[in-house]
């Protein structure tokens, strides 16, 4: 292991230090030792030789096909995405992981934003798509769509023997020199679009220095080692999928399990049984569904060392779902595209021989303490001042991850990027406190309030009242808010259950919870909308809430 730097001060200047995230991985990839480098779970095992092969042989291809700096990918989780991914990296190109799950606007939106010429992806999954009602190929009128597989075919076998014996007997400088392009730390090595969950999506551009820091910050954090298994299953559009269980496992040689879907979960259980997996990271909404699927038991999961949650709030009940099921607790983490994106986490405690706490790193109900090299601050959010400890604010946060920025948005980027003691530091959105052992606690996001007779109601805590009185394990909820004439704004509720407004009225006056919170109107719906994250699509709820609200 490296002596890493511990002050956040020194952590600024460290990613200057550390190879591109392409290099990182050829340097693991000529010596790794590990059985294969990806599996696909119902696909074949790749070794590092093969991978690196397929590497070179995929960057001299899309150098052909691809003269332009932003290359487009719309691929799930899979070998032959990470293979892309690497290649384009490794040519200097720019990464546009296109999110697949979007919608047709978004996905255009997108595209057009990126000015991305061509499309990588692959036949295989476009059918699967069409399958399920969505046809891609119609969503890009001024893009070429390229398929991994034609690639594949017209490689010869000669050249594939060629590239294989070079790939096992070049040096790493001599690979670097004829194959790879000189990269900048400061170059934008990818640009993935936030999920919209409030409005368009933005284009975040992230830095060499931006990915490559973070994935040795979620390495340190995790205590990731070569004998890990790192299950691959969160698509590479959304950023934890991209960084922390693809790029970061490349990086420091650590074997990935591909899944294309994260919903899959007695397929992805029987992967982790088959390969050891040792770490699982997911959103609550698919942790949740390996704790009601029958297919899952407790046996498959029992390689896991490691289960992480992040991209949305983890409840109470979902993480007690799933351990009192898999007797393994699950851990909240934190981050957002923006800052590459981890940011904090919580992990098992460290005990002593005789079970005596040595070191307390966990602690449920918050998102853990911030990586090494990162600082959480919370302020007021107009005048920035710094809050006491406990108090409720605006979390800022600073580290060598933090975004270059939004494309092609310099005033959005100026208006979440606040440079304090000439350190650059990202407004989250997010309101929350720090305790005083510097756990992080997110209280809400602030668009998520609703303003009803003059007083500021989170939308996340009238969820969490609703679901405790109702204790319905089933139930999925979402709260909006719409234009109210008498109060300003009313609560709307889309619920997947029948619930009765005055019954409900009755059980929340029961719960002594306070009138303001009380939805003013409950609308039965058959699922919440949600992204391709897990994570519920504000955007979408408040427009089914708006239509119905039209048609009163």
């Amino acid at each position: 292991m490296h002596n890493h730097p511990t002050s956040f001060e020194d952590w600024q200047s460290y990613p200057s230090t550390l190879d591109p995230i392409h290099v990182a991985w050829l340097k693991q990839a000529k010596k790794s030792k590990t059985a294969f480098a990806v599996a696909d779970i119902e696909g074949i095992e790749i070794s590092h030789k093969k991978f690196l092969t397929g590497v070179l042989l995929f960057a001299k291809k899309i150098a052909a096909y691809s003269p332009e700096q932003n290359i487009g990918l719309l691929l799930p989780s899979s070998g032959g995405g990470a293979i892309a991914s690497m290649a384009i990296l490794s040519l200097g190109k720019t990464l546009v992981n296109l999110n697949f799950t979007a919608g047709k606007k978004a996905l255009q939106s997108a595209a057009m934003q990126a000015e991305v010429k061509h499309i990588y992806t692959s036949r295989k999954f476009l059918d699967k798509m069409s399958e399920k009602g969505i046809k891609l190929e119609s969503f890009f009128p001024s893009s070429k769509l390229l398929m991994l597989e034609d690639i594949k075919e017209e490689i010869s076998t000669l050249s594939r023997l060629g590239t294989l014996l070079k790939a096992v007997l070049m040096p790493v400088s001599l690979i670097q020199k004829i194959y790879f392009r000189d990269v900048s730390m400061d170059d934008t090595a990818a640009i993935l679009f936030s999920s919209g969950s409030e409005g368009s999506p933005k284009g975040v551009e992230l830095s060499h220095s931006n990915i490559a820091a973070n994935a040795k910050q979620a390495a340190i954090e995790l205590g990731a080692v070569s004998s890990d298994v790192i299950m691959s299953t969160l698509p590479t559009f959304h950023a934890f999928g991209f960084a922390i269980t693809t790029l970061m496992p490349l990086a420091e040689g650590i074997p990935i399990v591909c899944h294309p879907d994260p919903k899959d979960v007695a397929i992805i259980s029987s992967g982790i049984k088959k390969y050891s997996g040792t770490i699982l990271v997911g959103t609550p909404t698919f942790l949740r569904m390996y704790t009601i699927s029958k297919k899952v038991d407790a046996e498959s999961m029992s390689s896991l060392r490691l289960v992480v949650a992040g991209a949305e709030k983890l409840r109470s009940e979902v993480r007690d779902g799933f351990e009192s099921k898999f007797n393994m607790p699950v851990y909240e983490g934190y981050g957002t595209t923006e800052t590459s994106p981890g940011a904090s986490v919580n992990l098992p405690d460290i005990m002593s021989d005789d079970s005596q706490l040595t070191k307390l790193r966990n602690r449920p109900g918050t998102v853990g303490r911030a990586f090494s090299g990162t600082e959480f601050r919370i302020v007021d959010p107009d005048s920035l001042k710094l809050l006491p400890t406990g108090e409720d604010g605006l979390i800022l946060i600073g580290g060598p991850q933090i975004m270059k920025g939004y494309l092609k948005m310099p005033e959005k980027t100026a208006e979440v990027i606040e440079i304090i003691d000439s350190y650059r530091w990202y407004r989250s959105g997010d309101k929350g406190h720090l305790d005083d052992d510097g756990f992080l606690t997110i209280v809400d996001r602030y668009s998520r309030f609703a303003k009803i007779g003059g007083e500021m109601i989170s939308l996340t805590t009238v969820e969490e009242e609703i679901l405790d009185a109702y204790n319905n394990a089933n139930l999925e909820i979402a709260a909006t808010c719409l234009p109210d004439q008498r109060k300003g704004e009313k609560i709307v509720l889309l619920a997947t259950a029948e619930i009765n407004k005055d019954e409900l009225k009755i059980l929340l006056t029961k719960a002594k919870i306070n009138p303001l919170h009380h939805p003013a109107k409950v609308l039965i719906v058959e699922e919440i909308p949600k992204l391709g994250s897990g994570k519920t699509d504000f955007g979408a709820t408040k427009k089914i809430a708006l239509v119905n609200d039209n048609q009163l």
